[in-house]
C-alpha cells in the first residue's frame, strides 16, 4: 500500500506532466494554424486572383460610405470654392458598352472601290458608305548603302573619300539605329528575348548570330549611357521621390549553372514624370540607398523596408509610407482572422475612396489638402485607435499579427500624405516601373553578368520614362540613337523623353503619340 507522500509525489508528477502536454498541445495547434494559414495563401498564391482590389458585398459599409461620400464631398468642394465657376469633371457609371474608335487619320489609306452587281438602268447615284478594316504588314528590312566617292589626288599625293555620315550609331557592325530600337525594344519592353527575334528575322532572310546581336546590345547601351546619367540628375532634383527594388537573378561566374541576387532599384518622381533603376550586386543595405540618393533633400516615399529609417532623422528628408503594402499584410491575413482583416480592409478602402473622387474630380493641390484634412485625417485616427485596441488581443507571430504590427510601426509615415496635395496615397507608381522587368524577367529568366544587369537598368529607365511621358519608345530610340554621338553634353537634357522632339525631315510630322502610363 502506498503512503500519503508517494501519492502526493504521483500527483505532482502527474501534475507536471499534465502541464506539459497542455503546453505541448498549445504549441502544436498554434503551429497547426500557421501551416494552415501558409496552405490557404499558398492556394491562393497559386490558384486565386491576383488583384488585391476589395470586392465588397454592395449592401455592406464601403458601398454605403462611398454613395454618402461623393454627395457630401461634391458639396464640400462646391462650397469651399463660392464665386469660383470652377466645374469638376464627373464620371459616368452607365455601365455602357465601349464604342468602336475610329482608326487614326495618319495612318496610310487603300482604297478599294466596290460597285453593286447588275445595276438596272436609270440609276442614280447619291452617295457612298466606308467601312474601315485594319491591315498589318510585316516589318519592312531594306539596306541603307552608302557609297562614299574616291577622288586620286594628281601626282600620286593620295586619295580623297567622303566620310561616313554621323547618324550611323556603330560605325563598326552593319546594324543601323532603326534595327537597334527594334530589338531592344523588342526585349526590354516588349519582353521578347533576342533568341526570338533572331527568329523572326530568319522568316524575313536575314540571319545574324546570337554572339552579334548581344555585341550589338552592349554597345547601343553604352551609347545611352551620358543620357541616363543626365536623367538620373533630373530626377533627383525633384523634392519628392518614389523608391522600390527588385530582383534580378544574374549568372554566378564562379558557380557554373548557379545564379545569384542581384537588384534592381527603381526611384522615380511622379511630378516630373520620369524615372531610373539602378543595379547592385546583391545587396539590399543602407549603404546602397545612401550611395543611390546621395545628397537627396526632400520626400522619399517606400514600403516600410528597415533600411530607409536611416533618413529619418536626416535634415531636410522626411519618410513616406505606402498603404498600399500596409493593405496587402491584412489582405494575406484574410485566412489567419478574417473578421479583423475584413474590418483593416475596409477601413483602409476609405481614404482609397477620397483619393480617387479628388482624381475623378481633377482637384488642385490645395483642393486635395483641403478634402484630405476634411475626410481623411478623422478616418485614419480611429483606424489607429482600432490598431493600438487589436493588437495586444492578437499573436504577434500571426499574419494578423504581422500586419497590425507593421502598420503601427510606420504609422506615422503612412499618414504623412495628408500634409501635401502631390503626395501620393502609396507606392504604386514605384512599384508598376518595376513590373515590365518582372514580366520581362520571366522570359528571358537571368543576366549573363553583373555588366549585363547593369545595362539593363540603363535602357529600362529610358524606355521607362518614355512609357510614362507617353512617347513612342522605337521612334524616339531611333532618332536618339542617330544624334546623341555629335549632339552638345550641355544640352543632353533635350534628347530625354519629356524634352525630346525628332528631328525635322527625319519621321512624318504625325507621330503617334502613346497614352502615359
Amino acid at each position: 500500500m502506498q503512503s500519503v507522500e508517494d501519492i502526493q509525489q504521483l500527483n505532482k508528477e502527474l501534475e507536471l506532466k499534465n502541464r506539459f502536454l497542455l503546453s505541448e498541445n498549445r504549441r502544436l495547434e498554434e503551429k497547426l494554424a500557421r501551416l494552415c494559414d501558409e496552405l490557404r495563401y499558398l492556394r491562393r498564391t497559386l490558384f486565386g486572383r491576383s488583384s488585391e482590389r476589395i470586392h465588397s458585398d454592395p449592401n455592406q459599409l464601403t458601398f454605403d460610405f462611398y454613395a454618402s461620400l461623393a454627395g457630401s464631398l461634391d458639396n464640400a468642394v462646391e462650397n469651399s470654392l463660392p464665386g469660383t465657376g470652377m466645374s469638376f469633371r464627373k464620371t459616368s457609371s452607365t455601365g455602357r458598352r465601349p464604342i468602336r474608335k475610329p482608326l487614326p487619320d495618319y495612318l496610310e489609306r487603300r482604297s478599294e472601290i466596290k460597285e453593286p452587281e447588275n445595276l438596272p438602268e436609270g440609276v442614280r447615284y447619291i452617295g457612298q458608305e466606308t467601312t474601315e478594316i485594319l491591315e498589318y504588314i510585316p516589318g519592312i528590312l531594306y539596306v541603307r548603302e552608302i557609297i562614299r566617292k574616291k577622288y586620286a589626288l594628281k601626282n600620286g599625293e593620295g586619295i580623297i573619300i567622303g566620310s561616313l555620315p554621323g547618324n550611323i550609331p556603330l560605325p563598326k557592325s552593319n546594324a543601323g539605329s532603326s534595327l537597334l530600337a527594334h530589338l531592344l525594344v523588342g526585349k526590354y519592353q516588349d519582353h521578347q528575348p533576342y533568341y526570338r527575334q533572331i527568329e523572326m528575322l530568319k522568316r524575313q532572310g536575314v540571319q545574324f548570330a546570337a554572339s552579334t546581336v548581344n555585341r550589338w546590345n552592349s554597345a547601343a547601351i553604352d551609347l545611352l549611357r551620358p543620357l541616363y546619367d543626365c536623367l538620373k540628375k533630373e530626377v533627383l532634383r525633384d523634392d519628392y521621390i518614389q523608391v522600390d527594388e527588385s530582383v534580378i537573378p544574374v549568372l554566378d561566374k564562379d558557380k557554373p549553372g548557379a545564379a545569384r541576387k542581384g537588384y534592381h532599384w527603381v526611384v522615380r518622381a511622379p511630378g516630373r514624370d520620369r524615372l531610373f533603376f539602378h543595379y547592385d550586386k546583391g545587396s539590399r543595405a543602407r549603404y546602397v540607398i545612401t550611395e543611390l540618393l546621395g545628397d537627396f533633400k526632400g520626400t522619399i516615399q517606400s514600403d516600410g523596408y528597415s533600411a530607409y529609417d536611416i533618413y529619418s532623422e536626416k535634415k531636410g528628408v522626411s519618410l513616406l509610407g505606402c498603404w498600399a503594402h500596409a493593405r496587402r499584410k491584412f489582405e494575406q491575413s484574410q485566412g489567419n482572422d478574417p473578421p479583423r482583416a475584413k474590418y483593416a480592409l475596409e477601413q483602409i478602402g476609405k481614404p482609397y475612396d477620397i483619393e480617387r473622387f479628388a482624381h475623378d474630380r481633377c482637384l488642385d493641390k490645395e483642393q486635395v489638402e483641403r478634402l484630405r484634412a476634411d475626410k481623411s485625417v478623422p478616418l485614419l485616427e480611429s483606424l489607429r485607435i482600432w490598431l493600438q485596441e487589436n493588437y495586444p488581443k492578437v499573436l504577434p507571430s500571426s499574419k494578423i499579427g504581422k500586419a497590425i504590427s507593421y502598420a503601427l510601426s510606420i504609422y506615422d509615415r503612412l499618414c504623412r500624405y495628408v500634409s501635401d496635395g502631390r503626395f501620393r496615397i502609396d507606392n504604386n507608381l514605384a512599384e508598376n516601373a518595376v513590373r515590365p522587368l518582372a514580366l520581362g524577367r520571366k522570359n528571358y529568366l537571368f543576366c549573363s553578368n553583373h555588366q549585363s544587369a547593369e545595362r539593363t537598368a540603363v535602357i529600362y529607365s529610358l524606355l521607362g520614362t518614355c512609357r510614362i511621358c507617353g512617347v513612342n519608345p522605337v521612334i524616339w530610340l531611333t532618332d536618339v540613337l542617330d544624334r546623341i554621338q555629335e549632339h552638345s553634353i550641355l544640352r543632353l537634357g533635350e534628347l530625354l523623353p519629356g524634352k525630346w522632339k525628332p528631328q525635322s525631315g527625319r519621321f512624318s510630322s504625325a507621330i503617334p503619340r502613346l497614352s502615359p502610363a
